[in-house]
């Protein structure tokens, strides 16, 4: 048993490894290319259709798991929020500005694909559950964060909410969808899932560590505060199976780099590198700690 446990494991891991390396690969060896196409795709296209295919074209969600979990979603940020502003003050960093990449992980580009391959379609669409409330929080708290100000400009210009609404309207009212949008959005969304995958090793290619120390601090919190809240959460509620599997592993995963996006656009260059650092030496220290979170969940939520 012990075995079949380490061979689903490679499956599961293997792929997205393998084309963030690819991504990594070409980034170093084209270090002019412009992702801005990839993102530009993946945001107003690649993203609301794989919202839709594992939301509204799900056969196993339903409005109440969806609510269910984007609820446990709000309430793990919320816990990372609270630590993660404690050690800030600690390590004598602000504890707004630099909080985004301690509170929003990345469960789009490696939460995604990974719950795919352990878990199918199942686990695909509460984790898209879980993506869809991070991405929210991403254009409302994450740029509140990063501007120190309340905008809700980019929330109202961003397709991917729409579609999440549209998504919900669907669940909601059992509404099933015609098949021709069904095998569209499966297209798109499984397309979107190797460029979000190629563009992060790309982007991962460019980005540089600074600050190198309390950084390691913060990038290892968010890598160990993720499962351990998880645990506490599922343990709380009584989660069992794909489920429990599911929400161990999203809140498991290291930063978002979308995090560093908005610091880009929103903060003072000091905070951006700062940030920036964290996603690398994360995501760096997520292939050792990715492995060992997907073994634990295969292992005792299956």
């Amino acid at each position: 048993m012990s075995f079949q446990i380490y061979i689903k494991l490679f499956e599961v891991i293997f792929p997205v490894f393998f084309i963030i390396g690819i991504g990594y690969w070409f980034g170093k060896n084209n270090p002019k290319f412009n992702t801005d196409i990839v993102t530009t795709f993946s945001g107003k296209i690649g993203v609301p259709a794989l919202l839709f295919y594992s939301l509204a074209a799900s056969k196993t969600l339903d409005f109440e798991t969806f609510v269910k979990f984007g609820s446990f979603c709000f309430l793990f940020v919320a816990s990372f929020a609270v630590i993660g502003m404690i050690l800030l003050k600690i390590l004598g960093r602000n504890i707004i500005t630099e909080l985004s990449p301690l509170i929003l992980p990345n469960t789009g580009n490696l939460g995604l694909p990974i719950c795919l391959f352990a878990y199918g379609e199942q686990g695909f669409s509460i984790a898209s559950s879980i993506a869809a409330v991070i991405m929210l929080l991403h254009f409302t708290v994450g740029i509140f964060i990063a501007s120190n100000k309340v905008s809700f400009k980019a929330l109202v210009n961003s397709i991917p909410v729409y579609m999440i609404i549209i998504s919900g309207f669907f669940l909601y009212f059992k509404i099933e969808p015609p098949k021709f949008l069904v095998n569209t959005s499966m297209l798109l969304a499984y397309s979107t899932i190797f460029l979000v995958l190629t563009s992060l090793g790309i982007t991962l290619s460019t980005l540089r560590a600074k600050n190198v120390k309390s950084n390691i601090v913060i990038a290892l919190f968010r890598l160990i505060s993720g499962p351990c809240i998880a645990f506490l959460i599922i343990k709380y509620f009584g989660l069992k199976g794909y489920q429990a599997g599911v929400l161990f592993i999203q809140a498991s995963m290291p930063s978002a780099i979308l995090n560093f996006l908005l610091a880009k656009m929103y903060s003072k260059k000091m905070h951006a590198d700062n940030i920036a650092s964290v996603i690398v030496i994360s995501t760096t220290l997520s292939f050792v700690t990715i492995p060992i979170v997907v073994f634990l969940a295969l292992k005792y939520f299956s």
